[in-house]
């Protein structure tokens, strides 16, 4: 399996994940063009991609689905729950390319399909596992808080894209936030802190996971480095040794693609 964060963001959010013989996107969120460039950037023909999974129906992770689907009559998969909002969001999907799922798993091609709720500001908000043999992906994000059925979930994981979107006190101090927006950021459907990410990913050692992608990182009340200095600040609180951390991590952009990860390579 490969995998490609091809932007993580407020500004927009794809990923791309490849198996021996199927191609998806998780998230369309750029512009189509952009979408188009970053897929062509990593050696892959936008024409090749045989799904679109959505996670829910905000602009950061949608705002390319109209016309990439206009232009390659891509199936595009969401939960029921999203798919009034994706629809009144859009102009050009037809009903044959619509598909739906509840929660159930589900298979495109060879790869299966988990999902999981998440707890966001949405119409529906879900996580993914991608499942190639038993090669794992999962992706995590957007999610105001980590719950212990989705720290299990991601725990089966080999691979992970998970949320670390602020620092706490960077947000608190940003005069361009609004009190309402912090709050909003802050509460239990908002984004998860650098804080609680560290914490989750302290959950997940001497479990399967091998490599953790950070992602959707706020521009403004984040950074790379805050973010990894607060992940090593953690591990060192609980005596955690480099040694004791088996975990490659990575940190994704939102103005380039990520390298292309091969999850038998992490291990």
């Amino acid at each position: 399996m490969r995998i490609c964060v091809l932007a993580s963001g407020s500004k927009g959010n794809s990923t791309y994940v490849e198996s021996d013989g199927t191609r998806i996107l998780i998230d369309a969120g750029l512009s189509k063009k952009e979408i188009e460039n970053r897929l062509m950037l990593i050696g892959v023909n936008p024409s090749s991609i045989d799904a679109i999974l959505i996670t829910h129906e905000h602009s950061d992770h949608i705002k390319g689905l109209d016309q990439f689907v206009k232009t390659y009559n891509t199936k595009v998969f969401a939960h029921r729950n999203s798919w009034d909002m994706i629809e009144s969001k859009t102009s050009w999907l037809k009903q044959e390319n619509q598909f739906e799922f509840t929660g159930s798993d589900f298979s495109i091609n060879d790869i299966s399909v988990q999902t999981f709720d998440l707890d966001h500001d949405s119409s529906h908000c879900v996580g993914f596992t991608i499942i190639e043999g038993n090669k794992k992906f999962s992706t995590a994000t957007d999610l105001g808080h980590m719950t212990d059925d989705i720290a299990k979930k991601l725990q089966e994981s080999d691979f992970i894209t998970l949320e670390s979107n602020h620092d706490i006190q960077a947000l608190l101090k940003n005069p361009n936030y609004s009190y309402t927006l912090k709050q909003r950021i802050l509460s239990n459907h908002g984004h998860i802190s650098n804080e609680e990410c560290s914490k989750t990913v302290l959950s997940l050692l001497g479990h399967n996971t091998r490599g953790i992608i950070l992602g959707h990182l706020s521009e403004q009340n984040n950074s790379k480095e805050m973010a990894i200095q607060t992940l090593n600040k953690t591990l060192v609180s609980a005596g955690v040794t480099k040694d004791d951390f088996n975990m490659n991590v990575f940190v994704a952009e939102q103005n380039s693609p990520s390298k292309i990860f091969r999850i038998k390579d992490i291990k």
